[in-house]
């Protein structure tokens, strides 16, 4: 039997080690997810409500173990106090939003007949929940699955293997039917396996391309649902009228907040060449400000990425771009705990680049952001829309029917106006291109989680 470990960013050491979940752990935890499943989508959903409210609550009383613990797994500073403060918002947004996005759709009245269409649980979903936002991400599908009646199966990331086992202890203590929540580690190949099997009714999955790819293969011929969220290269265009110093603040903390793993984290920036000068003076002065250091000491505000492997595809990119006349804003004497073969990298800010450049083409998931002069919008648009994947888009102005015609435009799935780097639970969060399919949050969230149902009574005759 294999195991699957954790090794921590911070020291090298190892954080957990467990078991893969065996063929016939796997067979009895579906199997008792089905039979849970079906006493608790006939529980009234005021009282899955409260169920949720209550697993909040779960939660909340673990933020202390969890932040320390989260900051050993995958490198987030202390300071940040884990996940707790958007968790809490995210999961309440949820819970608001169940009436409305369950409610039975109703056509016009037709005399002797009743109609509507139900919203009805899909059944059993798979959880399959990335390591950079580990609590975030996997309760965008967990929290809504159970509101609308489904079972969960969760397999979390390597990387953060407690953060599942969080979920599962906050899950356990709620009064749930039995396993209608469980937590599984499995492997890749495991987890292939299960969803080629049949067995689970839609598959949630946070990841990578390649990651995307291969559930798309292992679901072929099963008519499994599934739901991709997985690369990135947001870019943001700042136009002249846009607020320099709010602008610059927002951006830094967007390109470089949890190491610039964030799937919708800024890595490139689009400047007007009015404002250009001043924005890369402001941009370079405020990332200079980083500490880079031991996650677990307040003092820091940038840890080590959540592995050395990551880091070096960052030192890579940063190296061709050099290599092709790009030009660092960043004094490295300032970093002196950037450590090559480590997980401890430095914010790097490049300029002097341009698209033939993998630091501005590939998904890089670092601390690093390359700058570009442009001269119009349309010159910034044509660059926004060169990427093969399309999450989120940002433009900082003053003009709001300027930043709705340029978002229009932007082959992306959310646009921004002065803000980066953030889910909102009402608004449908999806994207296009490389950067998958389905969507999460808001009533599309929900409708993703359940199948139409109609209801066609004939009441007089």
């Amino acid at each position: 039997m294999t195991d699957i470990v954790c090794i921590s960013p911070v020291d090298g050491s190892e954080i957990a080690r467990r078991s893969i979940a065996t063929d016939n752990e796997i067979a009895t935890a579906l199997a008792t997810a089905r039979q849970a499943q079906r006493e608790w989508c006939r529980i009234p959903l005021a009282e899955r409500k409260a169920k949720v409210l209550a697993f909040l609550a779960a939660m909340q009383a673990q933020n202390d173990e969890i932040v320390p613990e989260l900051a050993m797994q995958m490198g987030r500073p202390v300071r940040y106090g884990g996940e707790l403060r958007s968790l809490e918002e995210r999961v309440r947004a949820l819970v608001e939003l169940s009436d409305e996005a369950l409610a039975p759709l109703v056509p016009a009245a037709r005399p002797g007949f009743r109609r509507m269409v139900k919203r009805v649980p899909v059944g059993i979903v798979l959880v399959i929940a990335p390591w950079n936002y580990p609590y975030l991400t996997a309760i965008n599908a967990i929290v809504p699955a159970l509101l609308a009646g489904n079972g969960v199966i969760l397999k979390h990331a390597t990387q953060t293997l407690l953060a599942g086992e969080r979920l599962q202890a906050a899950m356990d203590r709620i009064g749930l039917p039995k396993n209608l929540f469980t937590t599984l580690a499995l492997d890749h190949a495991a987890a292939e396996r299960l969803i080629a099997s049949r067995a689970v009714d839609h598959v949630n999955f946070t990841g990578s391309v390649a990651g995307g790819r291969a559930i798309e293969r292992a679901a072929a011929g099963t008519f499994t649902t599934l739901g991709l969220e997985l690369g990135g290269k947001d870019p943001a265009y700042v136009r002249p009228d846009a607020d320099i110093d709010f602008t610059v603040e927002q951006l830094v903390d967007g390109a470089f907040y949890n190491s610039g793993q964030c799937c919708c984290g800024i890595e490139r920036i689009y400047v007007d060449e009015k404002v250009y000068d001043r924005f890369i003076d402001a941009f370079a002065g405020v990332t200079s400000q980083y500490n880079l250091g031991n996650p677990l000491e307040q003092a820091t505000t940038l840890g080590p990425m959540a592995s050395a492997r990551f880091a070096d595809t960052v030192r890579v990119h940063t190296r061709e771009a050099l290599a092709r006349g790009a030009r660092s804003l960043i004094d490295a004497r300032h970093f002196v705990a950037d450590r090559a073969g480590t997980a401890y990298l430095m914010p790097q800010v490049l300029i002097d680049v341009d698209h033939t450049m993998r630091v501005m083409m590939e998904e890089t998931f670092g601390p690093i952001v390359g700058i570009m002069k442009v001269s119009s919008d349309d010159a910034a648009l044509r660059l926004m829309n060169d990427s093969p994947y399309g999450l989120t888009a940002s433009v900082w102005t003053q003009d709001p029917e300027a930043a709705e015609r340029i978002g229009d435009g932007v082959a992306t799935g959310t646009v921004f106006m002065n803000r980066c780097d953030y889910v909102d639970p009402a608004l449908a969060w999806t994207g296009v291109k490389d950067t998958g399919r389905g969507a999460s949050m808001s009533r599309l969230g929900f409708e993703a989680l359940t199948r139409p149902k109609s209801f066609h009574f004939r009441i007089e005759h």
